[in-house]
């Protein structure tokens, strides 16, 4: 029986409590996957150990999204490793900074911006680079926010950087559809993660009574969209963003008894 030729997924942050996931549902899905982390070698290690689990490949490369020299030997070192050009991109590397718009120091804007925003663009051209280059098609997955509809106190970076986001993903998707590269954007509502678990004592009690499923987000509630998102499934769908949130930014406030 002849093996299945090898199915590359790229992820970064995959060390992260999102990435993490969207990494071993790659993994179970068949592709071997790379991805990156920060000073986190430990815990990539043993997200590939938890993918090798599954009878499937990882790698972990320490890089930093919005750095381009990193970013390219990130790329590298995949197709190097998995003898292949990617068919997947996802892009899950994001930060974000509590502040005013009128106390936002300039470098935490620089910041956020270059992981969110600038390490979207750098890595999705130059995997779609890599998927051009091979004569094959690919897909590749953006990570948004329910900012991307309404605005985000307090959170003016991030907002910015996922409005960029959602905005690049539709330019991204009318530039390389002639590829057959498909690129589409994941928007989450209220995850519960060790990251937003640290905003409010309770989390879930904050945000379950607004989202009409009555429940905050997991990361596991991502990771089917993302599957739908690159299977052939959805192949005509690309430009597109689907917001992840159990309805709660489909609602407008409403003071009235429903």
């Amino acid at each position: 029986m002849t093996k299945p030729a090898p199915k590359l997924a790229l992820v970064t942050a995959g060390n992260s409590a999102i990435g993490r996931h969207l990494v071993l549902g790659l993994a179970g899905a068949g592709y071997d996957v790379a991805f990156t982390h920060l000073n986190a070698g430990p815990d990539g290690a043993k997200i590939v150990a938890e993918v090798a689990a599954l009878g499937a490949r990882a790698m972990a490369v320490e890089s930093d999204a919005g750095d381009e020299a990193q970013v390219l030997a990130f790329h590298a070192a995949a197709a190097e490793w998995a003898g292949v050009a990617p068919s997947v991109m996802v892009n899950n590397a994001g930060i974000q900074t509590w502040s005013s718009l009128m106390d936002l120091e300039v470098a935490a804007w620089d910041r956020v911006m270059a992981t969110n925003l600038r390490g979207t663009f750098l890595n999705t051209r130059t995997a779609a680079r890599a998927m051009q280059a091979a004569g094959q098609g690919g897909s590749v997955i953006t990570l948004g926010s329910g900012c991307n509809k309404v605005a985000f106190p307090r959170l003016v970076d991030y907002t910015a950087s996922k409005g960029g986001i959602e905005q690049f993903t539709k330019v991204a998707a009318s530039e390389l559809g002639p590829h057959g590269i498909r690129v589409n954007c994941i928007a989450p509502g209220a995850i519960a993660t060790e990251r937003t678990a640290a905003e409010a004592g309770d989390y879930g009690g904050l945000w379950s009574p607004l989202t009409p499923l009555r429940r905050v987000g997991t990361p596991q509630d991502l990771v089917g969209p993302m599957l739908f998102l690159i299977s052939e499934a959805a192949a005509f769908v690309t430009g597109q963003t689907i917001y992840v949130d159990g309805g709660l930014f489909a609602q407008a406030p409403w003071p009235y008894p429903t």
